[in-house]
């Protein structure tokens, strides 16, 4: 038997998704465009359904997130959004595979005037 307290605690201060629904106004301006959740469609502890209850909330969030939520079809525990490549490769590449995302944010988000050119090579 579930003890209610304890559930009520645990979704109070543990459960993201009712985090991020609960405190959205005051969280989405320092998460718009930060939140990537990448998930198996057949993952080993069924994230993935947690997942599918993120991105409804997250589809209808305003202001919007302006992130992503990928599945992989059939992938396990760990898929990291690599739809080319099975995890046991993926792994191995996760910087380069991220760089051209991290750079978009980068220059999405730069200050005016700031350098975006010389450190590109």
């Amino acid at each position: 038997m579930i003890d209610p307290k304890v559930a009520a605690y645990w979704r109070e201060n543990y459960d993201l998704r009712y985090t991020l629904e609960r405190d959205w106004p005051k969280l989405a301006p320092k998460l718009q465009g930060k939140l990537h959740i990448y998930v198996g469609t057949m993952d080993n502890f069924f994230l993935n359904n947690a997942v599918y209850l993120m991105e409804d909330f997250l589809k209808k969030s305003d202001p919007p997130y302006r992130g992503v939520v990928d599945y992989g079809d059939r992938a396990e525990h760990c898929w990291n959004g690599d739809h080319a490549h099975p995890n046991a490769i993926a792994r191995l590449r996760y910087h380069t595979f991220y760089l051209p995302q991290i750079l978009k944010r980068i220059e999405e988000t730069a200050p005016p005037g700031a350098d975006l050119k010389s450190w590109r090579y």
